[in-house]
């Protein structure tokens, strides 16, 4: 008897990002599986322009109504399907009747919107917008179920676990642990990371990112987000989520039982691996990738991190136990930070105290709604540009 498989009709959000390209690579590797259905990008027009011509979506939104301009000019007449803008634009092509599947992978808060509203459409999402659960993490999760909808990560560390909880009671965790490279700085004593400069900050040992995730890797805060992202998802608490450095990116989370059997899950440091699952869940695609050779490493190592160096993932932390709203503070006021590292306007170093002193000042408040996200959003990126003007 034939079994007819239904092909999943996909959004892809941050298309022209380091996820994004990736998850393209998933779906052209698979067109008997999956089909582009939109897209949306930032402000890569020539990439966008590109992959509107091999994926022929049905619409494709752009980051404003400028860019949206010119991205119809490049495009051949007949050729170009409706081009939207800004956040209605994001929203409009992630939200599209057709569309069962959305790839949220549209760096920081600018993910949160389009994603909350592809699930209150009744959208199943493959998460690499860890922000959509850090700054509203209850609001979101409380609409999923409320949908019916999956929200399966691409995040390595998460679909790790994921895939280290299949078949096991929810009851029965202990704990589960995060592993982290440890970044480009792992070995370096705080007097060293002062003078740490944005190109060297970009330059991760194992994996090929974005700008935005690879400062986070290199401050660390990229593991405090996953640690609030982890509760959410989970449903943790945070004092069972620990964090180990794993300088060989090979073991990407592990779940430990409450009998002390310890599941993980090991592969090469590919995100076409934990794409490939968010899109396939529950079943494994076969690729192309050189498979791990444990032989060839040797050696796995592990460490606990040294949260004097690391201070964003102290900060996470706190902000994880505060609630409310202070994840989205936190999430807020590292971005800033962070655009402004990169812009040469701070330091390394100042990145943690700009967002430490935005915590300070913040007064949490109940998050009920996005709405309020938005607000403790908004609020943090202003004091902490104020903060920064002060350095």
């Amino acid at each position: 008897m034939m079994v007819m498989t239904t092909m999943k009709k996909i959004a892809v959000m941050g298309s022209t990002g380091s996820i994004g390209l990736s998850t393209l690579k998933v779906i052209q590797a698979n067109p008997d599986k999956y089909k582009v259905v939109t897209l949306a990008a930032g402000r890569k027009i020539d990439l966008l322009a590109e992959q509107v011509k091999r994926f022929r979506p049905a619409a494709v939104a752009i980051l404003n109504e400028k860019l949206a301009s010119r991205l119809k000019g490049i495009l051949p007449t007949g050729a170009c399907p409706p081009v939207f803008f800004g956040s209605e634009g994001f929203v409009e092509v992630a939200t599209m009747e057709q569309i069962d599947t959305v790839v949220s992978a549209i760096s920081g808060a600018a993910g949160l919107l389009p994603t909350y509203e592809a699930i209150r459409a009744g959208k199943n999402v493959a998460l690499a917008n860890k922000e959509t659960l850090v700054m509203a993490g209850a609001v979101v999760m409380a609409e999923a179920e409320k949908q019916r909808i999956q929200i399966l990560p691409v995040d390595s560390e998460h679909s790790a676990i994921l895939q280290s909880l299949r078949g096991h009671a929810r009851e029965d965790v202990r704990r589960v642990i995060l592993t982290a490279s440890g970044g480009p700085f792992r070995g370096l004593s705080l007097e060293e990371m002062r003078n740490v400069t944005p190109a060297q900050a970009l330059k991760h040992p194992n994996w090929n990112m974005g700008p935005k995730i690879s400062i986070d890797s290199a401050t660390m805060m990229n593991k405090g987000l996953e640690v609030i992202e982890a509760k959410w998802l989970y449903n943790l608490d945070i004092d069972q989520i620990s964090i180990f450095i794993h300088p060989q990116s090979i073991v990407h989370s592990m779940v430990e039982y409450v009998d002390g059997s310890v599941i993980a899950q090991l592969g090469i440091p590919d995100m076409t691996i934990p794409i490939s699952y968010a899109l396939s869940y529950p079943r494994h695609v076969g690729n192309t990738l050189v498979p791990l050779d444990l032989d060839r490493i040797g050696t796995l190592s592990f460490e606990k991190p040294d949260l004097e160096r690391f201070v964003c993932l102290k900060l996470a932390h706190e902000a994880a136990r505060a609630g409310m709203s202070m994840p989205a503070v936190l999430n807020g006021a590292n971005e800033i930070a962070v655009e402004c590292f990169l812009k040469g306007k701070i330091g390394f170093l100042d990145i943690p105290v700009i967002i430490e002193k935005t915590m300070w000042a913040h007064e949490p408040f109940a998050v009920e709604n996005i709405d309020a996200v938005i607000e403790a959003d908004r609020w943090a990126r202003k004091t902490a540009r104020s903060l920064v003007n002060k350095i």
